[in-house]
């Protein structure tokens, strides 16, 4: 009883230090990245902390894996430099006894990267992507910042303009010294006009400009053209409907997924799958490279973990790929690697049970070495 709550406490507080700086890091570098993505138009500056939290809740199962296996390796690190690994080793506790006080402290961790995996992780991706879509979608006119010079999202137009109330708001919001630069195949042509408003025909919206003029250049002839316009008309954007495109498999729930299988959606399954595998699969191998010299100074036993992690990472994203192009199926995959994966954790961690509870263990009686001759008197 001693022995199981000494272990559980020290791991969990070990996995909450961790998972605090690991959030901490990835938070603030995904922070960084959409604040880069909203000052250059991807996304809207108001959804920048909604795109936060679901980037943080999509990349949680991994901090919490990788938190997880640290904190193990710590852990038990720790006890083998203090020499406490020693004391239990003399008490008969194997290395292999430490896996179920770490199983206890584990599986409410496994349970929620199970359901983040599986359930938040589509939700989380289909909320991103519409809310990236919503505002990809927007007209060109509706981005435009009075002062700043903004391209549209084709990339061939680009507009600017000083107005006095809102061009988007309709007829109501007139803008003050339009410039369009409207670039095509053949040549670009340049419009100007000192006000400009915006007005809603039906689903399409029109940009009426006044007073103003118009330079076109042909890039092939050189030829250029010069008009003046007291009213321009020209379309803005125009509500096209068409087909919605099928949503990709990271957006597609598990069930769904399950129940029409197709290449990129068994793919999806097999990296979801993969890492709550994974998770289990570390839990045990955290156990085995735990094992330390208490004399050596440096902490070897950590970098090796860090390696394994990103080997077999890395290993999970390669069989997804693998499984979406066709070349293996999905449960042989998760067999072999997984399954392997098991084989090597459980094999290093009978290696080094063994190795550590040699030296404790009980031999054979020697037999007395004779006694000395007496000397003659």
């Amino acid at each position: 009883m001693l022995f199981d709550s000494t272990v559980r406490r020290e791991l969990a507080r070990a996995f909450g230090a961790t998972l605090v700086v690991m959030l901490t890091i990835v938070l603030t570098t995904f922070l960084i990245r959409t604040v880069g993505q909203a000052a250059d138009g991807a996304v809207a500056p108001q959804d920048v902390v909604l795109l936060l939290g679901y980037a943080a809740m999509g990349n949680l199962p991994i901090m919490m894996t990788l938190s997880l296996f640290v904190a193990i390796v710590l852990t038990l690190g720790r006890m083998y430099r203090d020499s406490e690994m020693a004391i239990w080793f003399c008490s008969g506790i194997g290395l292999s006894r430490f896996v179920r006080p770490v199983l206890r402290t584990s599986w409410p961790v496994l349970l929620a990267v199970a359901v983040l995996l599986l359930v938040v992780w589509p939700w989380g991706n289909r909320n991103t992507m519409e809310l990236r879509d919503r505002y990809q979608q927007r007209s060109d006119l509706s981005r435009v910042t009075p002062g700043v010079f903004q391209a549209s999202s084709d990339g061939q137009r680009v507009f600017f303009i000083e107005r006095e109330g809102s061009v988007a708001a309709g007829a109501a919001g007139v803008a003050r010294n339009v410039f369009i630069l409207n670039q095509q195949t053949h040549g670009e042509t340049v419009t100007s006009a000192r006000a400009g408003r915006l007005e809603a025909d039906g689903d399409d919206r029109y940009l009426v400009l006044e007073r103003g003029q118009r330079n076109d250049v042909d890039q092939q002839s050189g030829e250029r053209t010069l008009s003046s316009f007291e009213r321009y008309r020209v379309l803005a954007s125009e509500r096209a409907a068409h087909a919605a495109d099928s949503t990709p498999p990271k957006a597609t729930g598990t069930l769904a997924l399950i129940r029409q299988p197709t290449p990129r959606g068994e793919a999806e399954l097999t990296w979801r799958f993969g890492l709550l595998l994974g998770a289990s699969n570390l839990m045990v191998l955290g156990v085995g490279l735990s094992a330390t010299n208490p004399r050596r100074a440096s902490n070897w036993n950590l970098l090796f973990a860090l390696l394994a992690f990103f080997v077999y990472y890395n290993l999970i994203n390669l069989s997804q790929a693998w499984v979406a192009s066709g070349r293996v199926a999905m449960g042989p995959m998760l067999l072999v690697l997984h399954g392997g994966a098991l084989a090597v954790a459980l094999s290093l961690l009978w290696w080094r049970d063994h190795a550590a509870m040699r030296p404790f263990r009980s031999r054979k009686a020697r037999p007395p070495l004779p006694a000395p001759p007496l000397a003659s008197a």
